[in-house]
């Protein structure tokens, strides 16, 4: 029998080597096949691409981790971003994809007819992304550390030379085509041991139906019932009642869907496709391919949450599984035995609970605990990389995208040729590697709330600016400007003071504003942004005529095939 070990070598090699092959393959020969794949991608591979890119290591690794922790609560995850992603494909995309921009800052430079707004909007969005990549850094060194044992920052760094290799290679052309072979890969990884355990705990092969069917045991109880019952025994809430106020689930949910709409790696998706028609078609068909992995991710988190109750809770520390000793190695699972009993005690109480589990181990660690075989455990490993390599490769071309196109390109070195901006765009993305290997070495949380932290930005400094520019003509430079400012250093304030810590000692939840957590912050700052735009808009002036026909144009969805407006 091949150890786990072994398995993941051979699967995460293989992987690996096809990615590496596509991007020489795929290597991209101009600007335009760098920054949109020379435009010519088919519906269906756009819509693989988007999904892989969409399915990060926080939607992978993180979502159903936080689920299984917070029950309930963690909802606003499934909630926000299959919302967001709603948004995006049906009200911006088809819009931005009419204005033909390539890159977010180039809309938001060209639409406010300004280079300070253009540069605002590079600053955002190399925050944004760069705080999103931290995240995605930090799923593939977890995975490396579990899985080919190496230390979590050797796992940040191998995974760095790998996306460098088909990011800077390939750009968008590269990255579009990995992207198609990461989604057959996450699945398939995320399904597979999914229905394994469904069928295990409850017969049913459909973890979707699996998570509200009855045990297998014969005893008639209901899955969610019992964990609600050993939820409460334990001291937890119950299982599917949520313990966040109202206000801020609506606050996180509303960050979590307005950021993703305006995430600036997934609306560059939608001009590699040929016509309008066609992003349209590649939306829905990523909107499908997405819905598989977040229905499945909640039977998921119950799953694990039972077998990590059942398997460690009272147990004795001497007879643990060999999981629960592997992932000890990695430190993201410590066990402290209080009282000098021997046995685990997992409680809601942190005085006498002495087990501290990570929530990003959850989805890793769940086909172990099941005991599935060894080829299901490494698969999974395979199927994370695949989904945290897929969206950092998609971020790094945001952030190369907009040092050579938006600042080099259009503000310092209007003449340069197109061989220099590739370079430009090249090493960027060398440059931006480095920097969110940092952070993904020395990351202010675990994955999904760094994630969540990315999209507030997002929404308070990118979403209104967007909406404003396609829906709302009379909106000028100067009130664009000041909401994007604005809303961005507020977002900044609230997540130092509240999150990180960079302001003194970290408030409790007592102290945040109208009960809000820095996650859900974002909703806040995208509101005073919309009042801060729309105010100074209403006393300044209004933007040139030429401006507010293409605005008008835009929205005119006849002649989609042919551009209106040539720049």
């Amino acid at each position: 029998m091949m150890s786990v070990q072994v398995w993941t070598y051979i699967i995460v090699g293989i992987t690996f080597a096809l990615y590496i092959g596509i991007a020489i393959w795929s290597r991209a020969g101009s600007t335009k096949d760098f920054y949109v794949a020379g435009g010519g991608v088919s519906p269906l591979a756009n819509g693989m691409a988007t999904a892989a890119d969409w399915m990060s290591a926080a939607s992978f690794i993180s979502m159903a981790g936080i689920i299984s922790f917070t029950g309930y609560d963690g909802s606003v995850y499934l909630m926000g971003w299959t919302g967001g992603y709603v948004l995006l494909a049906l009200l911006l995309a088809p819009y931005l994809r009419k204005f033909g921009k390539f890159t977010v800052p180039d809309f938001i430079g060209d639409r406010y007819y300004s280079d300070t707004a253009r540069i605002v909007a590079v600053v955002c969005a190399l925050l944004v992304s760069f705080t999103y990549v931290a995240g995605q850094m930090r799923g593939v060194g977890v995975v490396f550390s579990r899985f080919l044992e190496v230390d979590i920052n050797t796992g940040v760094i191998i995974g760095m030379i790998i996306v460098l290799f088909y990011a800077v290679l390939g750009g968008m052309k590269g990255i579009t085509y990995t992207q198609v072979a990461q989604y057959c890969v996450l699945i398939f990884a995320f399904m597979v041991p999914a229905i394994f355990i469904s069928i295990q705990m409850t017969g049913n092969p459909i973890p979707q139906l699996g998570m509200g069917d009855t045990l297998n045991d014969g005893s008639g109880v209901y899955l969610l019932e019992k964990l609600n019952g050993l939820s409460t025994e334990l001291g937890f809430n119950e299982y599917t009642e949520g313990s966040k106020d109202r206000i801020d689930i609506l606050a996180i949910t509303l960050a979590l869907m307005v950021g993703t709409a305006g995430l600036p790696h997934v609306i560059v998706r939608f001009f590699t496709v040929k016509k309008v028609k066609d992003a349209r078609k590649s939306a829905g068909l990523a909107l499908l391919l997405i819905a598989v992995l977040y229905t499945t991710a909640p039977a998921v988190a119950v799953f694990a949450r039972v077998n990590l109750i059942e398997t460690v809770s009272d147990k004795s520390y001497e007879g643990m599984p060999e999981w629960f000793k592997n992932w000890e190695k990695t430190g993201l699972l410590t066990f402290e035995d209080k009282n000098q009993d021997g046995k685990v005690q997992y409680v809601a109480d942190p005085q006498i609970n002495e087990l501290k589990v990570d929530p990003d181990i959850m989805v890793l660690a769940n086909p172990e605990i099941a005991n599935l075989p060894a080829w299901v455990i490494a698969l999974v490993a395979a199927g994370c990389l695949a989904a945290a390599l897929s969206t950092a490769a998609g971020l790094l071309l945001v952030i190369s995208a907009s040092v050579s196109h938006d600042l080099i390109k259009k503000i310092f070195m209007p003449t340069i040729s197109d061989k220099g901006e590739l370079l430009a765009a090249r090493l960027s993305a060398v440059v931006a590697v480095c920097v969110a290997g940092y952070f993904g070495i020395n990351p202010p949380g675990f994955v999904a709330a760094v994630v969540a932290l990315a999209f507030g930005l997002a929404a308070a400094s990118l979403f209104p600016a967007i909406i404003l520019g396609i829906f709302y003509k009379r909106m000028n430079k100067e009130g664009a400007v000041s909401g994007m400012v604005v809303g961005i250093l507020l977002m900044l304030f609230y997540m130092a003071k509240f999150k990180l810590g960079w302001l003194g000692d970290t408030p409790t939840a007592s102290e945040w504003w109208f009960g809000i957590s820095p996650e859900g912050f974002g909703s806040v700052a995208m509101v005073v942004n919309f009042i801060v735009s729309l105010t100074v808009c209403r006393f300044t002036a209004a933007p040139p005529q030429e401006v507010q026909e293409i605005v008008e144009n835009i929205r005119i969805p006849s002649g989609v095939n042919t551009p209106s407006v040539n720049h």
